[in-house]
């Protein structure tokens, strides 16, 4: 099963923040045999985020969204989506509650204006279900599976655990991958496109894929000689059982188109 990933805030995109969710949620997938399919990385922009959103859900997927459901005039998140769907946005109780005892926690009343900014934060698109937040009780909200969490990775990430672990543990590792992949010596990557289409075709299901560098740690080399590539095939389900013989071919036709040096990866 594969997932979307839509990283919001123009602190990322302005440059001021690093961002720490698709170092995060890749591995998280994998190590549930699940797949990051795609990453978009989108401003604080009210209008964008709608548009934006209304494709997702229109696509049907499973997709995290992380940032802008905060309470302050710049997040927009929250309000996009209400408005992707045509939903009203509605104070949600429960959310609500969790946000009084966090404010009675912090020693403030419910009738002081940090509450009242505080629970802005429980205004959702009407029908949503919570995501519980083990941080700070602050929840996120899911509908139609689309996962909406807190910009910081504290929170986020054991909340996307959660929804995980919570709704799709039936998916876990129910797909086979195998990946088979070695850094070429001495041919670039326009020397092996025809022999990337050849093996596609011979093994249906099967994907290559190149990934180029030209050396600089050795200025004094020229030519081919100047190319490094890794190159590998992927696979899954069935074509698993495809891929050591479609290796070993992939491997006999490189050297004849001349490469000086094959070396395999961990894959």
């Amino acid at each position: 099963m594969q997932f979307g990933l839509m990283i919001i805030g123009d602190e990322i995109l302005h440059g001021s923040r690093q961002d720490k969710h698709f170092a995060f949620f890749k591995p998280l997938l994998e190590s549930r045999g699940l797949q990051l399919a795609w990453v978009q990385y989108l401003p604080d922009d009210r209008a964008l985020l709608t548009r934006q959103l209304q494709r997702s859900f229109a696509d049907g997927g499973a997709v995290f969204i992380t940032g802008g459901i905060g309470a302050t005039p710049d997040d927009h998140t929250r309000q996009a989506a209400a408005a992707a769907l045509g939903r009203p946005v509605q104070r949600h109780p429960e959310a609500l509650s969790f946000i009084e005892e966090r404010t009675l926690a912090m020693g403030e009343t419910l009738a002081g204006s940090g509450h009242a900014q505080r629970a802005k934060m429980a205004d959702f698109a009407a029908g949503v279900d919570l995501i519980p937040n083990p941080f700070n009780r602050i929840a996120g909200f899911a509908v139609q599976q689309h996962y909406f969490l807190p910009g910081f990775p504290q929170m986020a990430h054991p909340m996307a655990e959660w929804v995980l672990d919570t709704h799709y543990s039936a998916h876990f590792h129910q797909t086979a991958r195998r990946q088979c992949s070695a850094l070429i010596e001495g041919l670039p990557e326009s020397a092996i496109g025809a022999l990337m289409d050849d093996i596609e075709t011979r093994w249906p299901g099967i994907k290559t894929f190149s990934l180029p560098t030209i050396r600089d740690d050795q200025p004094g080399l020229s030519g081919a000689a100047r190319y490094r590539l890794e190159f590998g095939l992927k696979a899954e389900g069935a074509a698993c059982a495809l891929l050591s013989q479609a290796w070993a071919y992939a491997e006999q036709a490189l050297r004849q188109l001349g490469a000086s040096e094959i070396t395999p990866l961990n894959d």
